[in-house]
């Protein structure tokens, strides 16, 4: 047993597709769909994703009707009606959670679209809505092509690999044919979105590239991150999505390029950002849709499509670096950002979320959050890109729970209940049970399952915010002492029902955000915490079968805290619940884990007129308020949080 920094790659793996030369070797590697088989509250959640407003869009929304009349331009490829996004948003979700859970019904409503997406290829290679190709808008495309390889990594279909070959033959011959063609240089409509958003059609010409080999793949590429906006020079646009995808473009070009500066210059424009809207809890960054100088307060919120983005494009960067960062930032949005996007039922949806929200009503919060309109308010039937693209949020996120490594292992690289049934050492097909409560709880154990001995490395990522981690093979403890942000590696010859124990102690630690006017989140482990507000829910409109909620706070919000910073762990008393985790764990009532704290109400601290929270006063403030012992629950149990908190002077 001992230490790594990243998972080796001098040797390939035998398996698993991973990527071929020159491209550099990635030391992670995801595994087929299928192969991880998440339990738990994770399984609930896609459960709900299933029952709730992802599994029921055909219903809910005019762009996932197959037999709608007029036609979706994704069925009836001459029509001009609902050919954009939403669909492949939705579809590339969709395909992925009817085959983690197996449900018959989804893959069935999934292959109707997939279907019907390949017999929609032209003689020349494209596919899709031929209004977009009018328009030369290939960003509708790019969405759909991830859905189409959620579908192959599933089931192996080799259409699919001849179907993308053709169509990015047609990329190349465009380029060629006209060198502004692919990726034009205006910015009007739709257009920005592809040439923005270019990294998402490299990935699927590398995967491409992957399983083919076929070396003009490679000459695409190159056009494609010379036409992608200039993510290598600088942050290329400061919208929100924009910049939870386009950031990492250049980390992508890396692994063609090799130049080191490409890696850079993707942690460079995640350092500019976050240094400048993201000095909140919660992993996000304040955008209201567009970053705005000056307004960097934790009520400026991010958009759903931001946060199941960011979280993509950080498991996108932990298989081609190996390095647990990645896994970390993941982790942070999932845990504390993600969850209160939607109803506990996972039946509605909203625009915008913050660290700091105490009110979801139905009215505009604009110019205070820089979109106009109904942005707070769970609606299943509005919020048009949101509602379709939160559906690959949890499934993304279970696919990557274990991941190859290229020296025939495994890697457990985000922690949750879950089976992995995969080949490793000499080709022998082990299953791993990873039993846990993670996040809630700081214990998770592992029992290997296989049909003779076999040799092949484990390992088990340590995050970056715990100390003194330990790990027991066989109720055997190991004196390695692994260092934050690692890997564990066990390599050994494992036997059946062979056990691993991961101790990951979680410690109160205060996060003072001094660009943010010194105030202070509260996290312990990877769950930043957030004041218990009591909730009023009130159906505003939608159906009795699909209502539409604003949230109103019934109990007081404007609390500072009083603390010791010197002596952080005597400031705060820790709960822990009796009995078993929920099924759905991310509620008020249901908050597995409670820390009570000192505060003190800060009258000064009011609400805005149009219902919006407060700036934040600077701390440290005062306060004549009684002190009062207050409630704090993991922030991704809340749907009216105040996360960011004032210091209160004693």
């Amino acid at each position: 047993m001992k230490v790594i920094s990243i998972p080796a790659v001098a040797k390939r793996n035998d398996f698993y597709v991973s990527n071929r030369t020159p491209l550099l070797p990635n030391p992670l590697i995801k595994l087929p769909i299928g192969s991880v088989h998440p339990n738990g509250w994770l399984r609930n959640q896609l459960i709900l994703m299933s029952e709730g407003m992802t599994g029921n869009l055909s219903e809910l929304s005019k762009y996932c009707q197959f037999e709608t009349r007029p036609s979706s331009a994704w069925v009836s490829p001459e029509s001009t009606e609902f050919g954009w996004e939403e669909l492949p948003y939705w579809l590339r979700g969709f395909v992925s959670l009817g085959y983690i859970l197996g449900n018959n019904d989804i893959i069935k409503e999934a292959m109707k679209w997939i279907e019907a997406v390949l017999l929609s290829q032209e003689p020349d290679g494209y596919f899709g809505p031929r209004i977009n190709k009018t328009k030369n808008d290939l960003w509708p495309n790019m969405v759909m092509l991830d859905a189409l390889k959620s579908y192959y990594d599933a089931t192996q279909d080799k259409r699919i690999l001849s179907f993308m070959s053709r169509y990015f033959r047609w990329q190349l011959n465009i380029h060629l044919f006209c060198k502004d063609a692919l990726f034009p240089d205006s910015w009007h409509g739709s257009l920005i979105w592809q040439k923005i958003r270019g990294g998402d059609n490299l990935e699927s010409v590398y995967w491409l590239y992957n399983r083919t080999g076929e070396q003009w793949l490679l000459e695409l590429s190159e056009i494609i991150h010379k036409r992608t906006a200039d993510w290598t020079s600088g942050i290329a646009s400061w919208h929100g999505v924009n910049i939870c995808q386009g950031f990492r473009e250049p980390a992508q070009y890396y692994q063609q390029s090799h130049d080191i500066r490409h890696l850079q210059a993707t942690e460079r424009n995640y350092n500019e950002v976050m240094n400048l809207y993201g000095q909140v809890p919660g992993g996000m960054f304040g955008a209201d849709e567009i970053c705005r100088p000056g307004y960097i307060d934790p009520r400026q919120a991010a958009e759903t499509c931001s946060i199941v983005e960011f979280m993509r494009s950080n498991l996108i960067l932990l298989v081609i670096t190996g390095d647990p960062v990645y896994a970390d930032r993941c982790e942070e949005i999932a845990f504390n950002s993600f969850p209160p996007c939607m109803t506990p039922d996972l039946k509605a949806l909203h625009y915008f979320t913050a660290p700091n929200q105490i009110q979801l009503d139905n009215e505009s919060k604009w110019p205070m959050i820089g979109t106009r309109g109904k942005t707070f308010a769970y609606d299943p039937y509005g919020h048009r890109c949101c509602q379709h693209n939160v559906a690959m949020g949890w499934p993304y996120y279970a696919e990557h729970l274990w991941m190859a490594t290229q020296d025939n292992g495994l890697a457990a690289v985000l922690y949750a209940a879950s089976e992995v049934e995969a080949r490793v050492g000499n080709g022998s097909t082990v299953r791993i049970v990873e039993k846990t409560n993670y996040p809630f709880d700081e214990i998770i154990e592992f029992t290997v399952h296989t049909s003779n001995p076999v040799k092949f490395p484990l390992l088990l990522r340590v995050p970056c915010w715990c100390e003194n981690a330990r790990a027991y093979v066989n109720n055997m403890l190991n004196d390695i002492k692994p260092k934050p942000a690692s890997y564990i590696l066990i390599h050994r010859e494992w036997k059946e029902n062979d056990n691993v124990r991961l101790e990951l102690p979680m410690q109160i630690q205060l996060r003072v955000w001094n660009k943010n006017k010194d105030s202070v989140s509260v996290r312990r482990g990877p769950l930043t915490h957030s004041l218990k507000i009591g909730e009023r829910w009130v159906k505003y409109g939608g159906t009795d079968k699909w209502p539409a909620y604003e949230v109103y706070p019934t109990t007081p919000w404007n609390y500072g805290l009083i603390m010791d910073t010197k002596h952080t762990s005597e400031s705060f008393r820790v709960i822990k619940k009796d009995g078993p985790l929920p099924e759905q764990p991310f509620t008020v009532d249901n908050a597995p884990i409670e820390i009570i704290a000192s505060g003190k109400r800060v009258p000064q601290w009011r609400q805005e007129e149009n219902g919006l929270v407060g700036l934040l006063p600077e701390s440290p403030v005062s306060s004549d308020e009684p002190e009062e012992a207050i409630t704090l629950i993991p922030m991704g149990c809340a749907r009216l949080r105040i996360s960011a908190f004032p210091v209160v002077s004693k």
